[in-house]
């Protein structure tokens, strides 16, 4: 990649750097990256130990680079905040192109994330047991990084597998950067919000020819023809799921991580009826964010057995019950499986009940045909 500037003269009569011609006000890209430091951060502790250890350089190097690719994705996930902090989001503004781009591209770093796993496991337990010891008591539990990149999605405290170890294995000023973190609203807090202001299903206009299905229903309630629909998908054994149907939809939980029931409904609408085009970029955040979730556990998942790999049995150097720990928070730290409990409550596109008219248009591109 070239940082040159484009319309600059050529090169003529410029004084040289190691042979080359440079414009001291040019921007040269070793300066630009800050070669110099970066290339300079990596410093073995064999070596300092006079027992210098190959694959050390290769450990250091991609743990760095985890640590700057946790940069870049607490950069996007910091601004998609800032659009969501926002009172409405204006549907013909570029606001949820942007967040969902910006989603999406947080999902490609995580796979990126998952496959330096790769990298780092061509280092055999041996080569590990080379330096291992002498990194205690450091761990890659105390990125703190990647502690705040789970509470601004929105891992909250009380969620978290060993709170007590969490806790004690941080330096005061990192943790209170974390704690900061958990304090401010998270991207599902905001999520919720949003979804719980989706106009759609509390627009009396747009319901005015809607056709009830469900026997009883005068009142012409869609969520009342919903759940007999779905009823009527149940086999024998599913009929339970109607009570959590209504606990999720209607009346609501105080389960960890359990979404309102306004926004759990606006979700599922958006599941429903992402075949409309106002509902497409709504659909496509929630599945992002199912993305991220599944992400983020296969990188645990990898971790884990890489972990049970190299070590086995035996205790993380920061002190950690090693696989123990990894399994615990693979399994208590998704944070967004509140929309993945609602796949529980579709049914199939023919059964759907028929959107009004005036909904339809709303849903759809609108446009006035004009006389030539």
């Amino acid at each position: 990649m070239h940082f040159n500037r484009c319309n600059r003269p050529p090169y003529r009569n410029l004084p040289e750097v190691n042979g080359s011609p440079f414009m001291a006000s040019s921007v040269y890209y070793k300066n630009y990256l800050e070669l110099d430091t970066l290339l300079n951060a990596q410093h073995p502790e064999s070596e300092k130990a006079g027992k210098p250890a190959h694959d050390e350089m290769l450990f250091i190097i991609v743990h760095q680079t985890y640590e700057l690719w946790f940069k870049q994705i607490l950069h996007e996930l910091n601004s998609i905040r800032h659009l969501f902090s926002q009172q409405a989001i204006n549907d013909n503004a570029p606001d949820m192109q942007v967040a969902v781009h910006r989603l999406k591209r947080v999902a490609a770093i995580l796979q990126v994330l998952v496959h330096q796993i790769d990298v780092l496991e061509t280092m055999t337990p041996l080569d590990f047991l080379d330096f291992r010891d002498l990194l205690r008591p450091a761990s890659g539990f105390q990125s703190y990084q990647f502690k705040i990149i789970e509470a601004v999605l929105g891992l909250k405290f009380e969620q978290r597998f060993e709170q007590n170890y969490y806790v004690s294995h941080l330096r005061p000023e990192e943790l209170e950067q974390v704690r900061q973190a958990e304090r401010q609203p998270s991207l599902l807090h905001l999520v919720q919000l949003w979804l719980e202001r989706m106009p759609f299903l509390y627009q009396p206009e747009w319901w005015n020819d809607y056709h009830p299905v469900a026997p009883g229903n005068e009142a012409g309630n869609f969520w009342t023809d919903y759940r007999w629909l779905y009823q009527q998908s149940l086999s024998a054994e599913e009929q339970n799921n109607l009570e959590f149907f209504d606990e999720v939809l209607l009346r609501g939980s105080s389960a960890p991580g359990r979404l309102t029931p306004a926004a759990s409904r606006s979700a599922l609408f958006i599941m429903l009826y992402r075949d409309f085009p106002m509902l497409q970029l709504p659909f496509q955040l929630i599945n992002t964010l199912l993305d991220l979730d599944e992400l983020m556990a296969l990188w645990r998942y990898r971790h884990l057995n890489m972990v049970q790999r190299m070590i086995g049995s035996r205790i993380g150097t920061g002190g950690s019950s090693g696989k123990h720990y990894l399994k615990g928070a693979l399994e208590r730290h998704y944070i967004f499986s509140a929309f993945a409990e609602l796949t529980t409550f579709l049914i199939e596109r023919s059964r759907l009940p028929q959107l009004p008219l005036q909904l339809q248009q709303a849903l759809g591109y609108s446009f006035e045909r004009r006389a030539p």
